[in-house]
């Protein structure tokens, strides 16, 4: 009998979560190359400004505001939610397609970049409404917390390899041609979900008051209450913050997109770090105290991002440390913030839930975009980021009057059922 590596996670053993997490890492690393290859397809090919940037950021994060309420009702009462979630991973891998062959026929516009995001949005928001309850069928309570750091763990290499091969793919492909490779992580993850068979929760039953039973909950319960405050806050002022960002260290800093990705690769590391880290940090603070400790760590070191100024060195020295310690603090606060909703939340109304924080939270996404537009054409590009990093800081105050700081285990699931899953 071959003895299996001690320090292999309990979870990676697991067929079907292994499947789950390996499509979900390729995905995420073509995630962050579209991130860099679409607004830098607008600024340098199509020379967007700064109101048009806040446009294209708008229409891509609207959806989440309009459409995640109706599409958590409409998931929890599907019993097959992993075939809607392989249905949105072909669409979006089409919707990028569709950018590259309209640049090779010399048809590319700004106008189908807004199509693009906008509808890339919708498909996001049916997916994660799904996923939401995909993963507690997957993984059990006790490894919530692991699970999560595996996933977040992902999501930083995706940070440290995803901007770096995207800023020298848009230097040797054009930025079109770059986002290829956010198609293929996609069709990777949706061929990965094929593979893997889960025993979805049933069904819920229609009932009066279905519609907004997820919405009640949240304002009802005080920690998700809380926590939706300071996440939707950090929300506003961050996508304020990123809808500038490109524009910001390009034109103004005069970074190449070669040495931005360098910048956000170096500075994911720290989210690599932060990912491994985690779990000891729960286990030594507690959950609640990773969750504060996170949000503080994520936030104020990006004020490093409008002090940047001089020599170039200096200023990649900035920036370099600005993203890694916001990187490693974002870790902290997504896994752990992570695990507590995942346990906290019952499976009768996981989706409408997901739904409806996503409408109440995301919802600020496109209000940031839309106000990163408007300020960073009034004002200016470095006040307005001067504004997004300092008002983010503050996210924090939400949480203190709450029992967040002083939760320091997760709460039993309200209806926990052992996760069962059949491998492929």
């Amino acid at each position: 009998m071959i003895r299996r590596l001690p320090r292999v996670p309990e979870l990676l053993r697991d067929r079907p979560f292994r499947r789950y997490w390996t499509g979900q890492s390729l995905s995420l690393a073509g995630d962050q190359i579209s991130l860099m290859a679409l607004p830098l397809a607008a600024v340098l090919i199509l020379d967007a400004d700064a109101a048009q940037m806040g446009l294209l950021k708008t229409l891509e994060l609207l959806p989440a505001l309009l459409l995640s309420l109706p599409a958590g009702a409409w998931a929890d009462r599907r019993s097959r939610r992993r075939h809607v979630m392989i249905a949105t991973d072909i669409g979006r891998a089409l919707l990028i397609a569709s950018v590259p062959l309209a640049h090779l026929l010399g048809l590319l516009t700004l106008w189908q970049l807004y199509v693009v995001a906008c509808l890339i949005g919708v498909l996001t928001v049916l997916f994660d409404v799904c996923n939401a309850t995909l993963f507690v069928t997957l993984v059990p309570p006790d490894r919530f917390v692991q699970g999560q750091s595996l996933l977040n763990g992902s999501r930083a290499m995706a940070f440290v390899a995803g901007p770096s091969a995207g800023g020298l793919m848009v230097q040797a492909l054009t930025a079109p041609f770059a986002l290829l490779a956010t198609g293929l992580g996609y069709l990777a993850s949706a061929g990965f979900l094929g593979r893997v068979r889960p025993v979805e929760p049933p069904p819920a039953e229609p009932a009066k008051g279905y519609f907004t039973e997820g919405l009640r909950w949240v304002v009802r319960n005080p920690i998700a209450r809380a926590m939706l405050a300071a996440s939707g806050t950090v929300q506003f002022f961050n996508f304020i913050f990123h809808t500038l960002f490109v524009l910001y260290v390009t034109e103004e800093l005069g970074i190449s997109p070669g040495m931005l990705g360098m910048v956000l690769g170096v500075g994911a590391i720290g989210g690599l770090i932060g990912a491994a880290v985690t779990g000891a940090v729960v286990r030594r603070l507690g959950i609640g105290p990773t969750i504060i400790v996170g949000f503080l760590t994520f936030t104020a070191p990006l004020t490093l991002v409008p002090l940047a100024d001089g020599p170039l060195p200096l200023v990649l020295g900035l920036l370099c440390v600005a993203e890694f310690l916001a990187c490693m603090g974002v870790m902290f606060a997504d896994i752990a913030a992570g695990s507590l909703q995942a346990a906290l939340l019952p499976n009768a109304l996981r989706a409408r839930i997901i739904g409806a924080y996503r409408t109440l939270n995301h919802g600020f996404r496109p209000l940031g975009a839309m106000a990163g537009g408007f300020l960073g054409t009034a004002i200016g590009l470095r006040p307005t980021l001067w504004i997004a990093t300092v008002g983010a800081i503050f996210s924090v105050l939400w949480m203190l009057p709450s029992p967040i700081p002083r939760l320091r285990d997760l709460p039993e699931l309200p209806d926990a059922e052992p996760a069962v899953t059949k491998a492929a």
